[in-house]
């Protein structure tokens, strides 16, 4: 008895040292974040975005241009205490949350502790991920939704979804669109992915449900405040900023009322900088840019139809900027830290909701700027850029590998331990009917070179 338990025994503890070898390692990265909150006096304000979403959380009301207000409603919550340094110090341990949820996820999936807490690295230890936790930005809530979306639908390695599980992802991805619009595709995604696991309708229409119910809920309120059943207002000037790194009017031939929208000669190093540049197209015509968001929409999508292949381009080059050897300025005006900057950075206090903003939210509201001795301990730490960009496509590559080879799996050995799975392969190969995909209720044979020692019975 004593030999058939000594499998199992050890197995329980190399276990118990995977969690020890992640919590010594998420201790380090929470000693990092409490370093970041000693090494600057106050949080990262950016300016329009962070004051904006601040704006919102005092008034509650749907913001009409770039931002819904999921994360104006987080910052709400915490209105009372009149502190963006309570902000970011809940986001810090919102980011070491990030990382728990992916390593429960990936030890629910088979990976050994070892290789669960170095997948979790990058978001422990990046110093591009601490800055954004230390920002009154909205990207770490995102993030932090949609690991947890993740994690309530791979739950099960077996495929075998509840209903709770369902409605927890719909909600939480749900959230995430409100956050960001750009996650509300991910919605679809998801309902995809369940569809082709096979997951009963009884699951599926509970999340499509939980997911696009709130969806539909925030439109409406939106249109009561700004007459459009809407997420936001922004979505054809971002879009539009998109095609002016590639459009050519004379190719598109737009009609009249949007070819004021063309490229005027206005060369810009990112698509984004269109947006705000005076000197674009949008800019010069009449009235506000968001007033325009419906011309510059169907401007967009007849330059796409007309230039595929040129929008699929400066896709990919945008896209890859995340993969490179050494960080890259995009746009050239902002700076590429591969660690944490030293110095100060005021705010531009001739903006009025600046003021505003000061008044309600926060009264000590200002530009932050880096504290000695912290800062410079701070600037000295070593991360390298290599395990941003590089190991960061590695990690894509390997992970979608590694979906594609258990989608292969033989259907009688999904959600079966690779023991019983290997049994059954091998009384499949020895078998002229094939037993494996037969429905049996008796014990498989299990192999003790593989399985290693069993409980007698």
């Amino acid at each position: 008895m004593t030999t058939t338990l000594t499998r199992p025994r050890l197995q329980e503890g190399a276990t118990r040292s995977g969690y020890r070898v992640f919590g010594c390692v998420l201790v380090l990265a929470a000693a990092l974040r409490v370093l970041v909150m000693l090494g600057y006096d106050t949080a990262q304000l950016y300016w329009y975005d962070s004051f904006t979403y601040l704006d919102t959380a005092v008034h509650l009301r749907p913001q009409g241009a770039f931002h819904p207000a999921g994360y104006s409603w987080f910052l709400w919550a915490l209105r009372p205490f009149h502190s963006v340094e309570l902000v970011a110090g809940i986001q810090h341990a919102m980011g070491l949350g990030v990382a728990v949820l992916l390593y429960v996820l990936l030890r629910r999936w088979s990976l050994p502790g070892w290789a669960a807490t170095v997948a979790t690295v990058p978001v422990l230890f990046d110093p591009s991920f601490v800055r954004l936790e230390h920002a009154v930005l909205s990207d770490l809530q995102v993030i932090f939704l949609v690991t947890a979306a993740l994690l309530a639908l791979l739950w099960r390695p077996t495929g075998q979804l509840s209903t709770r599980a369902a409605v927890a992802a719909g909600l939480l991805l749900a959230l995430a669109g409100l956050t960001r619009t750009a996650a509300v595709p991910l919605l679809g995604l998801a309902a995809l992915f369940l569809l082709a696991r096979r997951t009963s309708w009884r699951r599926v229409v509970p999340f499509v449900l939980a997911g696009g119910l709130p969806l539909l809920a925030y439109a409406g309120w939106y249109a009561q405040h700004h007459g459009r059943f809407a997420l936001s207002g922004s979505d054809g000037v971002a879009l539009w900023a998109r095609t002016m790194t590639f459009a050519d009017c004379s190719r598109i031939q737009p009609p009249p009322d949007l070819a004021p929208l063309c490229p005027n000669g206005t060369v810009l190093d990112a698509a984004s900088e269109y947006v705000w540049a005076p000197g674009s197209s949008l800019n010069r015509l009449p009235g506000d840019r968001f007033a325009h968001n419906d011309r510059a929409r169907s401007f967009a999508v007849a330059a796409i139809a007309a230039q595929p292949f040129d929008y699929l381009r400066e896709v990919v080059e945008d896209t890859a900027l995340a993969f490179t050897w050494q960080p890259v300025a995009h746009p050239k005006r902002v700076s590429a830290h591969t660690t944490f900057p030293r110095g100060s950075w005021p705010l531009p206090e001739q903006h009025a909701l600046i003021g505003k903003v000061r008044g309600e939210y926060d009264s000590d509201i200002r530009g932050m700027r880096s504290v000695e001795p912290f800062a410079s301990v701070l600037a000295a730490y070593p991360y390298p850029w290599l395990l941003h960009g590089p190991v960061f496509g590695v990690l894509l590559v390997a992970g979608g590998a590694g979906a594609l080879r258990r989608g292969r799996r033989p259907r009688c050995c999904r959600g079966r331990s690779r023991c019983s799975c290997w049994s059954r392969r091998w009384r499949r190969s020895t078998s002229t009917i094939g037993t494996c995909c037969r429905r049996s209720r008796s014990r498989a044979w299990r192999p003790r070179s593989l399985c290693g020692a069993t409980r007698e019975r």
